[in-house]
């Protein structure tokens, strides 16, 4: 191995980590924001705040990853609209509402790609991983179930308990949780992984 190879791995390491905490600090921020500002001025104070930090959050990954993942889009998306309603309307409904509406949407989205025999989970991350046709749907159909359990979990939340203690399961509950499932995912990752050589070609069996 030549040494700019071993120059070129090097820097290639500490590229990636920074990437990665750059996309932590990106996806865990607002929802930070959102819990220290509804806990010190209310509810429509921490919205308010949540939507300017989700936007500050898009920019950043725009700027800082020179992209913006799709399911981050969507779900900023979903928090301007029904934070918007939110202050508008100044009901809490809709700010409570948006996990359930936002996970029930990417649980149908992949359970229908199932049923047309399309694989939208590897379309968002066939760029990172390599699996085989099998692995692609079992992990769409884990991450869908998912999904559902993550949309009845926020209903219980919010109907049976008091505002902060949704706030503080949905900053401090929803991302261990996804941490968690995403760790126990990496059996199937290691079991169906495509060893075949990547031509870099598109087929009709790649979606």
């Amino acid at each position: 191995m030549s040494e700019q190879n071993k120059v070129s791995e090097t820097s290639d390491g500490p590229q990636f980590d920074r990437k990665q905490l750059i996309k932590f600090i990106v996806e865990l921020g607002p929802l930070l924001v959102f819990f220290f500002v509804n806990s010190h001025y209310g509810i429509f104070e921490g919205t308010a705040a949540f939507m300017v930090a989700t936007v500050v959050a898009l920019v950043a990954s725009r700027v800082f990853l020179g992209r913006i993942a799709t399911m981050p889009l969507v779900t900023g998306v979903f928090v301007l609209v029904f934070g918007g309603l939110t202050l508008y309307l100044q009901d809490d409904h809709f700010i409570k509402m948006k996990p359930t509406i936002v996970n029930g949407l990417f649980a149908a989205i992949l359970a229908g790609g199932l049923l047309f025999d399309r694989l939208f989970l590897k379309i968002v991350f066939g760029d990172v991983m390599r699996l085989t046709r099998e692995g692609w749907r079992i992990l769409t159909i884990r991450w869908a179930l998912f999904f559902v359990v993550l949309a009845v979990l926020n209903e219980v939340m919010w109907r049976l308990f008091s505002t902060d203690t949704w706030v503080t399961f949905k900053v401090f509950g929803i991302m261990p949780l996804t941490f968690v499932f995403a760790l126990a995912q990496i059996g199937v990752l290691k079991r169906y992984e495509d060893t075949t050589p990547n031509t870099g070609a598109l087929s009709s069996d790649d979606i």
